[in-house]
């Protein structure tokens, strides 16, 4: 009992951090779940259906502030929501899988502790082709690792120069939505259930995203609370690793 009243109270810290900079925080549960062992197949649909939630309150908040901009949005959507939904299909060997996703936290890592992409006052226009190739990639693994993908998207988009910070949060938030809803629909193809118990779930996730989300939009900061995040987030690479 312990035990997951400790992990239903950083799923509540995980989804407030990362709703605060518009991601939906799959790959902060994902790393949650491998700590507290769960298994694979339960992990990848429990990330992607607490993404929908809190990527959808996140994208809200930034949008009613303004931040959302469609048409850096659009080319990477239309080619991310048909990819997610392939590799939301395709069923991946436990090992693999947790090896691939320790190598995702570690990007989470990285930009948790400090390691952004340098950050500039133009913003050049988006290439469109260049723009689709990279919503497909990261759109198939997403669906196929349990992720939204806004943890690849926001720093390719930030070191493209595409468009500032929180104009990058309120697209990587609708992004992240659209990616795990397909990525759900993927697996929903193959037969797949939810367990009653994901509710509860749900709904703290849910609390710290509004919360996390909100603040973000008006320029929170929590930066100690972000390195709290990142050692976790290291300690669950590493067991993915070596386990």
């Amino acid at each position: 009992m312990d035990s997951i009243i400790i992990f239903y109270v950083l799923l509540v810290l995980v989804a407030f951090l990362y709703a605060s900079v518009g991601h939906g925080g799959a790959s902060g549960y994902l790393a949650l779940m491998a700590f507290f062992s769960f298994a694979p197949e339960t992990m990848r649909p429990t990330a992607l259906l607490l993404n929908v939630f809190v990527s959808l309150i996140a994208f809200i908040q930034y949008y009613r502030g303004g931040h959302f901009k469609w048409n850096l949005f659009w080319p990477f959507a239309i080619t991310s929501f048909p990819a997610a939904f392939i590799g939301g299909m395709i069923a991946i060997d436990g090992g693999l899988y947790k090896k691939i996703l320790a190598i995702l936290l570690l990007f989470s890592v990285l930009n948790l502790l400090g390691f952004k992409i340098k950050m500039t006052t133009i913003e050049v226009k988006q290439n469109i082709f260049l723009a689709l190739i990279i919503g497909a990639v990261i759109g198939f693994f997403s669906g196929m690792i349990g992720i939204g993908g806004g943890i690849i998207l926001s720093p390719l988009i930030l070191l493209l120069h595409w468009a500032k910070i929180k104009k990058t949060a309120a697209v990587s938030a609708l992004f992240i939505f659209v990616n795990s809803l397909a990525g759900l629909a993927g697996l929903f193809a193959q037969g797949l259930e939810f367990k009653s118990e994901m509710s509860w779930m749900i709904l703290l996730a849910l609390l710290g995203g509004i919360m996390g989300s909100y603040l973000g939009a008006n320029k929170f900061k929590s930066e100690f609370l972000n390195k709290l995040l990142a050692i976790v987030l290291f300690i669950a690479s590493i067991k993915l690793i070596i386990t």
